[in-house]
């Protein structure tokens, strides 16, 4: 998917938007608040168990542009469930939008999408509070392998 992706708190939210609406610049301001790079203006999505799973394509893993200054290399963020979609470079979105937000099935799981201008006014603060606000949760046991007791010889 042509989208940037940071992880949150175990949780990938993709950012998604034309070229200029500032993806790559909300992806950074969420990383100086402790996201990891997923992806910068790519991302992979895969289907599993019931979870779209954002990782970095390989080609450009670690990479993000910094508009005006050059490509930076950081860290990669493992691969994590897709929790919310904002999207970037629409029409205004809604002062207060509708709840629950509108879903977009991709590879058949449903994500909620959300219409984001991140504007001159603490974007990535925002950006966070809709990934807790809307975002999927995951319980932690869905992202684990089942475990079996231990059993003595």
């Amino acid at each position: 998917m042509q989208a940037s992706a940071v992880a949150i708190g175990g949780r990938a939210l993709l950012i998604e938007g034309p070229p200029g609406s500032g993806k790559s610049s909300l992806a950074l301001a969420l990383i100086d608040r402790g996201a990891g790079l997923i992806g910068d203006d790519a991302v992979t999505l895969t289907p599993s168990e019931g979870l779209l799973i954002a990782s970095p394509p390989p080609n450009i893993a670690g990479l993000i542009e910094v508009r005006g200054v050059g490509l930076a290399r950081l860290d990669v963020a493992p691969p994590a469930p897709v929790a919310l979609i904002l999207t970037l470079g629409g029409p205004p979105p809604a002062r207060l939008p509708e709840a629950p937000v509108l879903t977009r099935n991709i590879a058949g799981v449903p994500v909620p999408v959300l219409a984001f201008d991140p504007g001159p006014n603490a974007p990535a603060a925002r950006a966070e509070w809709a990934l807790r606000m809307h975002g999927l949760v995951f319980a932690a046991s869905s992202l684990c392998a089942a475990q079996t007791p231990d059993r003595a010889p």
